[in-house]
């Protein structure tokens, strides 16, 4: 899977990512400036975006934090996050967003914070496609959607999603890399052009069902140059690999 790998690197390096720290915070630590989302469920306590959900108000349907600054579409942006409850949350990026539907909604791609450890750090496509990789899983969706698992980023990751962890989303053009302390947990190359989010909206979550809360802090964000698209040619599904349902 050297291809997988090496493409990655290379595109990456290409862009700067791994070079200067020049991160710049999109949460002021203060309030929800710049965000748009439910005061019933978002708040800010000593420095930190607290998302909560009581049963005494039950969600008709996942909702959002909505970052109002910048739609990017390269970059990179890492966060720490704890989340608490039976329950799951996640970082949306490139999404766009859904009035049609109701208040504070999108769809697009997602880095899952979740208690099962084969979801956590997961890509999953909000209101799309569904789960698109799993943690530990490199995955090339081809140009007719259908996903094929090009190799492993290693084994789960023992991670306790009720700590304070830092999460880590790398998107440049057409390829998706999701870290938990530094590790990758997926990658993910997207070829299915009719699906794929190429730009959008920065987002935090709380899922309907039983009560939760989640927790963000240290939001940090580096917009990188555009570009970055690679094609099927350049990174074709692999000889061997596994089709995924």
């Amino acid at each position: 899977m050297r291809w997988f790998v090496a493409s990655l690197v290379v595109g990456l390096l290409g862009t700067g990512v791994a070079l200067a720290d020049d991160f710049t915070p999109i949460f002021n630590g203060k309030s929800l400036e710049g965000w748009k989302g439910d005061p019933k469920i978002w708040r800010v306590d000593d420095g930190v975006i607290v998302g909560e959900t009581k049963d005494v108000q039950p969600l008709p349907y996942n909702k959002f934090l909505i970052y109002e600054g910048s739609r990017p579409k390269n970059f990179e942006l890492r966060l720490k996050a704890k989340l608490t409850g039976k329950n799951n949350s996640g970082i949306q990026y490139r999404a766009t967003p859904l009035t049609d539907v109701g208040d504070d909604v999108v769809k697009g791609y997602q880095m899952d914070m979740h208690p099962n450890p084969n979801y956590l750090g997961m890509l999953y496509d909000e209101r799309g496609r569904g789960i698109v990789a799993q943690h530990g899983q490199k995955v090339v969706i081809a140009k007719d959607g259908k996903r094929w698992l090009a190799g492993s980023t290693g084994p789960v990751q023992e991670v306790d999603p009720s700590e304070w962890n830092e999460y880590t989303i790398i998107a440049n053009g057409n390829r998706l890399i999701h870290k938990i302390n530094g590790k990758t947990s997926a990658e993910i190359i997207d070829h299915q052009e009719a699906e794929r989010e190429l730009e959008g909206v920065i987002a935090f979550q709380v899922h309907r069902g039983p009560v939760m809360t989640i927790e963000i802090k240290d939001v940090e964000l580096k917009e990188l140059p555009d570009g970055g698209l690679v094609s099927p040619d350049e990174t074709p599904v692999p000889e061997g690999a596994k089709r995924l349902k």
